[in-house]
């Protein structure tokens, strides 16, 4: 399954941030992040729980970029 999120993020090496920590998500099996267009493509790996992996990726990226937001 794959979804699109809307983003808000500062910078492109930010955004590159958020990208390598959503990768590092267990359920992520990639995910894309185009900073121009301020969304995030993430494909889940099969039967994970969108929602929840979100959850984590929302988190991760927080650490790494304390003031990006992802709307789920």
């Amino acid at each position: 399954m794959r979804k699109t999120y809307q983003i808000e993020v500062d910078c492109a090496n930010c955004a590159n941030k958020m990208e390598n920590a959503a990768c590092g998500v267990p359920g992520v099996k990639e995910a894309t992040v185009n900073f121009m267009a301020l969304k995030m493509k993430v494909e889940f790996d099969e039967g994970a729980d969108p929602a929840a992996v979100m959850e984590e990726v929302r988190k991760q990226c927080k650490r790494v970029e304390s003031d990006c937001e992802i709307y789920l």
